[in-house]
């Protein structure tokens, strides 16, 4: 079934607002958020009044009811400005509402769309020290409450992102030891953060992206009821939680490439504002070759954005065309500010300019929601699953 998502033309009244916002105050206010590593207040406040926390929550719910396309033009546009504006909301849009909308029961979702959409932020508890990628790994458990209907949940998580500014978590634990089919000993719980015996570590030091905070999480006989476990069933948590990253990753990918067209854009100021043997660099063909690979390359991502959400509002399984966008999408991210630094030559290695902060930052589109190696892996399997399908 197709999702219509927001009116087109209220959609677009939407996105004008917010290219101007971007450009009128979020990048005038990037100084700030690097300095003290931290939003301002005043502008996670009118972000939520501008509904970013609850994008593609339904609108009977206090949503906008963004489709899947709309929600990445969003992302894309809001991630033209320091990656911290967008990392502060799309735990929110891109992964929890994702895991309540599939998985949620009418209750949860009755309870946790509101609360999110009026801009209560969500930390996604997947990764720990000891496993990732790999659940069978996972240490967290979750065990029946003998005193009761509910669980009780012991372990820990770590590069958990917004964990320091969270209202609600939601933890993946082991509730079997192991289960088929695979993966079915995880299940997914909704946990308040002010719930006794959650605790949050310092926020990690990290290569870029100032004012977006990673931090881990600690679980120590945290008891909650049976209505937070996602879904009402065990088992299904792993599931929910990939679905989930689907959406994760498609956000990533948006992200990667709004801030490549920040980088470009810079660039080609610089470019032909730099003077060398009496006229601007970027008249000098190997640096508009650059340039060229550049716009390239995002314009590839775009439209490899533009796919791969028409596909999820269509109902589609996109499991291989979300992970492909992620991959290529970050990838290319990163070759645009390796370039960006080679434009600006010498100036490009100082922290005054902005193109060292591009590199830096850009550098974990690669890692989170999927490295780039697990995900290829991911597309592979695919691949030869539908092949062997086939024949």
């Amino acid at each position: 079934m197709t999702n219509a998502g927001m009116d087109a033309d209220t959609f677009a009244q939407f996105m004008e607002q917010l290219e101007r916002y971007v450009q009128e105050r979020l990048i005038p206010a990037e100084k700030d958020v690097i300095a003290n590593d931290a939003i301002p207040e005043d502008i996670v406040a009118e972000m939520k009044d501008m509904g970013l926390f609850g994008l593609t929550v339904p609108e009977d719910f206090g949503g906008a009811g963004l489709n899947t396309a709309q929600y990445a033009q969003v992302v894309k546009t809001m991630a033209y400005a320091a990656p911290a504006y967008r990392s502060i909301f799309s735990i929110n849009v891109g992964m929890f509402n994702s895991a309540i909308k599939n998985g949620g029961t009418d209750a949860q979702k009755a309870e946790w769309w509101p609360r999110i959409a009026s801009g209560e932020i969500a930390c996604f508890g997947l990764t720990e020290p000891g496993s990732g990628s790999d659940s069978a790994a996972m240490a967290t458990t979750a065990k029946p409450d003998p005193d009761g209907n509910g669980w009780i949940l012991n372990g820990s998580k770590r590069y958990i992102t917004n964990a320091p500014h969270a209202d609600v978590a939601l933890i993946m634990a082991r509730t079997e030891k192991e289960a088929q089919p695979k993966n079915a000993h995880v299940s997914a719980f909704i946990v308040p953060m002010d719930t006794p015996g959650m605790s949050v570590g310092k926020s990690d030091k990290k290569m870029g992206q100032a004012g977006s905070h990673v931090a881990d999480v600690m679980l120590d006989d945290v008891h909650v009821p049976g209505e937070a476990l996602l879904g009402g069933e065990t088992g299904k948590g792993f599931r929910f939680a990939m679905q989930s990253l689907d959406n994760g990753r498609i956000s990533v990918g948006a992200a990667s490439t709004g801030y490549a067209k920040r980088a470009l854009d810079s660039a080609t100021q610089y470019a032909n504002e730099r003077q060398a043997f009496g006229e601007p660099i970027a008249n000098f063909q190997l640096i508009q070759q650059m340039l060229a690979e550049s716009w390239t390359e995002i314009y590839a991502a775009e439209a490899m954005m533009a796919d791969v959400t028409a596909r999820v509002d269509r109902g589609e399984n996109t499991v291989k065309h979300a992970a492909a966008f992620k991959v290529f999408a970050s990838e290319m991210c990163g070759r645009v500010v390796d370039r960006v630094v080679q434009i600006y030559g010498g100036a490009g290695y100082l922290a005054e300019y902005d193109a060292e902060r591009f590199f830096r930052d850009a550098r974990i589109y690669r890692i989170y929601e999927g490295t780039t190696q697990i995900l290829q892996l991911q597309i592979a399997k695919h691949m030869l699953r539908e092949w062997r399908a086939a024949v």
